[in-house]
């Protein structure tokens, strides 16, 4: 039995975990920004609260990146934890072995292993939520690049200048990363939120330019028809260079079906490959991706360990 956590900006959540089939989710708790000790006290009191026997491991999905030659993690809306070796720090404070992964990398587990993934070689799982992220999984096991950064489509200044149909010039837009012109700048829910108000001078939600969009608005239509070809193109060129059997999408955007089988076909009418089959498909572990990520593989480090 383990204890898994999906640790955010604004709030801790956790669960009990025997497989992770098996997972509990026990409750979710303020997090800690500015003190360390509160940071670690309060995972302490959910373990604790957990009923865990002394000892047993403790993973943590977190939205940060883990550099896996120096386990120092990079995460900007937790000042407390950057830069610090928060693995090594929390297994002394905790008293028992602890891992630590990138919430995106454990989605793409959670995917690969328990969700649309299952079955597949190579998984790359795709985030387009408030911004772009991914992971890659090969024969089950996550593909942790140097840095930590394996994955990260969303970055990079690759977004095209022109898209849609007709052409229609997009701004390179400047990124929180430090770079212009990024996926993320465009191909998530706030990306196609700037993309709407620079076709049309008009501030939509994500959420109304898609049901916009289904219900027929033509100036959705319009947005939807740029955001596909700014997204399709990256997200086919990473399928070419990994190989992946199935791209499964999480994120708010994933929850709009519609726009995740346009995206589809614009990947697959873009790749080497030719298949008629679905290749990018709405995530299907929708209860806790994150927790269940995060609990293969503390699971299996705890089995590593045993052998």
């Amino acid at each position: 039995m383990i204890a898994c956590f999906d640790i955010g900006g604004s709030a801790i959540k956790s669960a009990r975990a025997g497989s992770p089939a098996d997972l509990t989710v026990l409750g979710s708790r303020p997090t800690p920004l500015h003190d360390f000790d509160a940071f670690a006290g309060i995972l302490a009191e959910m373990i604790a609260e957990a009923g865990l026997p002394e000892g047993a491991p403790a993973a943590l999905s977190i939205t940060g990146v883990v550099d896996p030659a120096t386990s120092r993690i990079k995460v900007a809306n937790i000042p407390c934890i950057d830069g610090r070796a928060l693995a090594g720090d929390l297994a002394v404070r905790l008293a028992r072995p602890v891992t630590v992964a990138n919430d995106a990398d454990c989605f793409a587990l959670a995917e690969a292993m328990e969700g649309a993934g299952a079955g597949h070689r190579v998984v790359f799982g795709a985030i387009l939520g408030t911004g772009v992220g991914g992971g890659l999984v090969i024969e089950g096991r996550l593909l942790q690049g140097a840095g930590g950064f394996a994955g990260e489509w969303g970055h990079g200044p690759i977004a095209a200048w022109r898209a849609g149909t007709p052409p229609v010039e997009v701004p390179r837009f400047p990124c929180g990363c430090g770079q212009t012109g990024c996926v993320d700048t465009v191909g998530g829910a706030r990306g196609l939120e700037r993309l709407h108000r620079h076709l049309h001078g008009r501030t939509r939600t994500s959420r109304e330019i898609t049901d916009g969009w289904i219900a027929g608005d033509g100036a959705a239509a319009r947005t939807i028809d740029v955001w596909t070809d700014l997204v399709a193109d990256p997200l086919a060129l990473v399928v070419n260079f990994v190989g992946a059997d199935v791209v499964p999408v999480g994120g708010g955007l994933a929850n709009v079906h519609a726009l995740i089988e346009r995206l589809d076909a614009a990947v697959r009418a873009r790749i080497l490959r030719r298949t008629h089959a679905p290749l990018v498909v709405p995530a299907r572990c929708r209860f806790e991706p994150g927790l269940i990520g995060a609990a293969i593989l503390a699971l299996r480090e705890d089995a590593d360990a045993a052998a």
